[in-house]
């Protein structure tokens, strides 16, 4: 019975032994081991030994990226405007031994740090900004906390501003400014749509103004053309009128000349004279009250004798 006991206690004994002395570490994990309270080694992933009672993992350490919320806070803006603004911050052991005696804590020292940073940066800025841009306010925490991280074996990857809570009447204020920008945005575009329908109207009416004078310059181009084209017509329809009356004139003269000349011409040229003759002073006396009348009136055979003589002159007159 006693054996019995003492083999249970040996193995009892044994077992433990094997846990003070072999060490697994899981992948993407660092143990800090001490000797008699001194740093000793960093054990990365895999199978490791130590020696027992001498030997201890202090610390543990793991190398994926961290996430911690960095509490709310408040913060006095350029424009003395109070604004309530969380975050949250990603970090990641880089150096398992400082991480491990560099600072108590190094997570709550990077939260602690990343407040005060976060603090000095609003206070640099107006409210305004502080929502145009993040990216810089995030970029200036990145910068102050990693680089005091340093000698805690520390990296801080980023950090992003999660919510910014403004006061009521802060709020008010920006969302009747918002109305106002948004408003006088509408009349300008108004006004835009305004001016550029008169310049549109105004060009349309120059255009249309210039397309009918074309228009009236063409037409009365067209006018004079066809004003000059009759004049010439009709001059050369004159001119060729004068030269068919020239021509039958003078063929006329002609064959009253030849019929003179035949026989018994002459006395039909007297009795054609004698009756132009008395129908003339006919026509005068039913067309006047007062007539002068001729002397020798009465011999009309004396005034066809003399017009005979003057036929007679003609004809021995050369054509």
């Amino acid at each position: 019975m006693a054996g019995l006991i003492i083999s249970g206690l040996l193995a009892l004994g044994v077992v433990v032994l094997l846990f003070m002395v072999i060490r697994i570490v899981p992948q993407r994990e660092v143990y800090v081991v001490e000797r008699l309270g001194k740093y000793q080694t960093s054990m990365d992933a895999g199978l490791h030994f130590l020696t027992p009672f001498i030997d201890r993992v202090a610390y543990k350490h793991s190398q994926k990226e961290i996430v911690r919320d960095v509490p709310r806070q408040s913060c006095i803006t350029k424009d003395n405007i109070e604004v309530s603004i969380d975050g949250v911050m990603y970090l990641q052991v880089v150096d398992p031994k400082a991480a491990s005696y560099g600072v108590d804590d190094y997570v709550m020292a990077a939260q602690q740090l990343a407040q005060t940073t976060l603090r000095s940066v609003i206070g640099k800025i107006d409210l305004d900004k502080t929502f145009e841009e993040r990216g810089e306010i995030n970029m200036e925490v990145v910068r102050a906390v990693d680089e005091a991280a340093q000698p805690w074996g520390v990296k801080v990857l980023r950090y992003e501003v999660a919510d910014i809570n403004l006061p009521v009447s802060i709020k008010d204020a920006m969302e009747k400014q918002v109305r106002a920008e948004r408003e006088r945005r509408a009349v300008v575009a108004e006004s835009e749509g305004e001016r550029q329908a008169a310049i549109n109207r105004s060009e349309g009416d120059r255009q249309a103004a210039i397309n009918r004078s074309e228009g009236e310059k063409q037409e009365m181009i067209n006018i004079s053309e066809g004003e000059k084209m009759k004049q010439i017509n009709e001059a050369e329809g004159r001119a060729q009128q004068i030269e068919l009356i020239a021509k039958a004139t003078g063929e006329g003269l002609r064959q009253v000349a030849a019929a003179v000349k035949e026989d018994g011409g002459q006395e039909a040229v007297s009795l054609r004279i004698a009756e132009q003759y008395v129908t003339a002073f006919e026509k005068v006396a039913k067309e006047s009250t007062t007539m002068l009348l001729p002397q020798g009136l009465s011999d009309i055979g004396g005034t066809v004798a003399s017009l005979q003589k003057v036929l007679k002159t003609v004809e021995k007159t050369p054509a």
